[in-house]
C-alpha cells in the first residue's frame, strides 16, 4: 500500500516580506501563515506568498492562536527568525544587553513549549551562536525532546549571489535532523552579473518607469565625483585627498575600506544590509553605472525573484523602509535549502512515536 503525501505546514514568525516563506514554498512546504508587527510587510507577504498575514506582536501571540493557524493533521513547522540587530557584527562596541529585541528569542521558546511543533527552524546572524540566550534556547529545545542541529551557512554555497553568512538552526521531535550543506562550489558561485546584469541601466536619482523598485538614490555632487573615481573592488583610498571624507583622513577611519566602493561584476556581492541603497554605507556602488544599487538589485542579490512585489500598485517605493525589509530578509534560496531538508527529513521519519502520540496518521 503506497503512502499518501504528508502535509508539512509552516507558520513563519517575524515573517517580514516573506523570504523564508517563499523559499519554504519552493521546497514543497505549505505555508499556513506569517506573523509580523510591521504593517509594511502586509502587502508583499500576502501578494507573493499568498498566505494569511497576521499583524501581531509575537510577544502577545497566544499558544491557542498559534495552534489554530496550522491545518489539522499536518506536520507542523515553526519558524522563529527573531530580528538580528542586537547580535549584528555591524554594531561593534555597542552594548545591546538591554535591548527589547533580546527577549524575542525567549518568546519563540515560549511558543515552542506551548505548541510542541514537530519541526522548529531559526535563522540569524552567526554571532548569535555564541550568546548565552541562544545556548539556553538550544538547551531548552533538547530538554523538550528535540533533536537539534545548527551551523553557520555561507550563502553562496546555496546559490545566493552574496557574500553572506547566516546561522541556521533546525530541530525535530521526529528524529535526528541536520542543517543542509551548501553544494555550490566556489567556481560556480552566482555572481553580481548573473543576478542583476540584465536589468536596464538607470542614472542616479532615477526610477525605471516599468519597475518602481528599480530606483537609485540621488548622489550629491561630491559623491557622484567619488563614484566616478571608484573602481570595482577598490576603495576610497584610491581617491585624491580632496575627495576623501574627513573621517577617512584620521587614523581611526583608515581601516574602514569597504565603504564608498563599487561591487565586482564576476563575484558575489557584499552582504546586503538595510542600507544597501547607500553608496557610503558599504561596497554598494554599481560595477559600471555611476550610482548606488537600486532596491530591486538589492532584492535580487538577496535571491528574491525579479518579479517579487514589495509595494502595492500606486504606492511609493521608499528607500529606508524597503531597504530595511530587504536587508533583514532571509535569502529565499537559503530558505529553500532548509525547506528541502525538512521535507526529506519528514519523509524518512514519518510514522514516529511522536506522531502516534498526537494521533496523526502519516500513512
Amino acid at each position: 500500500m503506497s503512502a499518501r503525501p504528508v502535509t508539512i505546514s509552516a507558520v513563519d514568525l517575524f515573517c517580514g516580506v516573506g523570504g523564508l516563506s517563499h523559499g519554504l514554498q519552493d521546497a514543497g512546504v505549505h505555508v499556513a501563515a506569517g506573523v509580523d508587527l510591521d504593517r509594511t510587510c502586509d502587502y508583499p507577504y500576502r501578494h507573493n506568498v499568498r498566505a494569511p498575514f497576521h499583524r501581531r506582536d509575537v510577544c502577545d501571540l497566544t499558544v491557542e492562536e498559534l495552534s489554530a493557524m496550522w491545518p489539522a493533521g499536518a506536520v507542523r513547522v515553526l519558524a522563529g527568525c527573531a530580528p538580528c540587530q542586537p547580535f549584528s557584527s555591524y554594531r561593534r562596541g555597542v552594548d545591546t544587553s538591554n535591548e527589547a529585541q533580546w527577549p524575542l528569542v525567549d518568546e519563540v521558546r515560549r511558543l515552542v513549549q506551548g505548541t510542541m511543533p514537530e519541526i522548529v527552524t531559526m535563522e540569524n546572524v552567526p554571532r548569535i551562536g555564541g550568546t548565552p540566550i541562544f545556548k539556553a534556547f538550544v538547551g531548552q529545545l533538547r530538554d523538550y525532546g528535540y533533536h537539534v542541529d545548527f551551523a553557520s551557512c555561507y550563502c553562496p554555497a546555496y546559490g545566493v549571489p552574496q557574500h553572506r553568512r547566516r546561522l541556521v538552526l533546525v530541530a525535530s521531535l521526529l528524529g535526528d535532523i541536520a542543517v543542509p550543506k551548501g553544494v555550490v562550489t566556489p567556481g560556480d558561485f552566482a555572481t553580481v552579473r548573473q543576478a542583476i546584469g540584465s536589468l536596464p541601466p538607470i542614472g542616479h536619482g532615477e526610477t525605471h518607469p516599468a519597475d518602481p523598485l528599480h530606483k537609485s538614490r540621488t548622489l550629491t555632487p561630491v559623491n557622484l565625483e567619488r563614484m566616478k573615481r571608484s573602481k570595482p573592488g577598490g576603495s576610497w583610498k584610491e581617491w585624491p585627498d580632496e575627495l576623501r571624507a574627513p573621517c577617512h583622513r584620521k587614523a581611526s577611519g583608515a581601516t574602514f575600506k569597504n565603504v564608498y566602493a563599487r561591487m565586482v561584476w564576476d563575484e558575489p556581492s557584499p552582504t546586503i544590509t538595510t542600507l544597501s541603497y547607500s553608496f557610503g554605507a558599504g561596497r554598494f556602488g554599481h560595477p559600471e553605472q555611476d550610482r548606488a544599487m537600486t532596491l530591486r538589485e538589492a532584492a535580487m542579490l538577496q535571491s528574491f525573484p525579479r518579479e517579487y512585489e514589495f509595494v502595492a500598485p500606486g504606492e511609493p517605493a521608499q528607500f529606508a523602509p524597503l531597504g530595511r525589509l530587504i536587508g533583514n530578509a532571509v535569502p529565499p534560496l537559503l530558505a529553500r535549502a532548509v525547506g528541502t531538508a525538512i521535507v526529506e527529513h519528514v519523509t524518512t521519519t514519518r510514522g514516529t512515536v511522536r506522531a502516534v502520540e498526537r494521533g496523526l496518521s502519516l500513512y
